[in-house]
């Protein structure tokens, strides 16, 4: 388990150093006025002209005169400090624990309708295979898989927000802010979370050490908690991680289409604003969110079943 952490700990600190590395000569190299791009997103499109251009330029000079951004930029790293966003002068660390928090809260609270979705689902399919509801599954996972995130949350938006009035069509800060985004995301996952637990519950259901138990005459929910719940766990907690990061990660059109604050809808407006201290501090955080992540699902699948370690 140590020698697991100690990789992980290294892991992230080359992941901190390569992202922000790329990510600089990245925004570096892109096409275009990165000057007028940082101008029109202080004033907007419509209000930006040539001297308020004319100050971003002499700001971006003043701070290349002060030595190598590159290296003052690594320096303030080593100190925890991001800077301040190009765009609005608040503190980027400030307008990333905002962001993060509000992605993570979306994620979360997606992944949790999943869960809720997907583990009875997917068990009930797995223990009773090629029957009825197995197949209703099989087809309806694969019809919500097929429909991209946008069109399912504009249908959903047309159908519970517009034609119905049950639930409001964006925004947040409340409860049922979280609902339609959330639905959105939770039947993406649900559609590939059941087919994987019923093959992991389907394997377990199927294995000689299962059988012999209902040989024994243990009945059906025993059996299935005593034996199955916590061998079926690994791999569907495994995959239940993946998603996770998948969710932090790549939620940026669902936040866009529910206008909602999160750190991927930022990290695109701050590629369009050439906003490099943001940049670089969203693409950091989300590797090392990564590397975590993965951190915890090892520990976890780790202690649910430790057989590997002893192997």
């Amino acid at each position: 388990m140590f020698k697991l952490l100690g990789w992980r700990v290294a892991q992230a600190a080359f992941v901190v150093l390569a992202v922000g590395l790329l990510t600089w000569f990245l925004v570096q190299s892109l096409p275009g006025d990165m000057a007028w791009r940082i101008a029109s997103g202080r004033y907007g499109y419509d209000r930006v002209d040539a001297s308020a251009v004319a100050r971003v330029q002499q700001e971006l000079s003043d701070s290349l005169q002060q030595g190598s951004a590159l290296l003052h930029w690594l320096f303030d790293l080593l100190q925890f400090n991001f800077g301040r966003s190009l765009v609005s002068g608040e503190p980027v660390m400030d307008e990333l624990r905002w962001q993060l928090s509000q992605t993570l809260a979306l994620a979360g609270s997606s992944l949790f309708l999943t869960i809720l979705f997907t583990l009875p689902l997917g068990i009930w399919a797995g223990c009773h295979a090629n029957g009825k509801l197995d197949r209703a599954l099989f087809w309806l996972s694969a019809l919500l898989k097929s429909v991209p995130h946008f069109a399912l949350g504009m249908l959903l938006i047309v159908l519970l927000a517009l034609q119905l009035d049950w639930l409001p069509s964006a925004g947040h800060g409340e409860l049922r802010h979280f609902l339609l985004p959330s639905l959105t995301l939770a039947l993406s996952l649900t559609a590939v979370g059941v087919r994987v637990v019923r093959e992991a519950t389907y394997q377990v259901v199927n294995s000689g050490y299962y059988r012999w138990g209902a040989q024994k005459g243990l009945a059906p929910a025993t059996l299935l908690r005593r034996h199955g719940l916590r061998n079926l766990s690994s791999p569907v907690l495994t995959w239940f991680g993946m998603q996770f990061v998948w969710l932090v990660e790549g939620v940026v059109v669902v936040e866009t289409l529910f206008a909602w604050p999160g750190i991927g809808h930022a990290l695109v407006h701050a590629i369009f604003a050439r906003d490099v201290p943001v940049i670089q501090a969203s693409a950091m955080t989300l590797g090392l969110l990564f590397v975590l992540l993965n951190m915890l699902v090892d520990a976890g699948c780790h202690l649910l079943d430790p057989r590997g370690a002893r192997a």
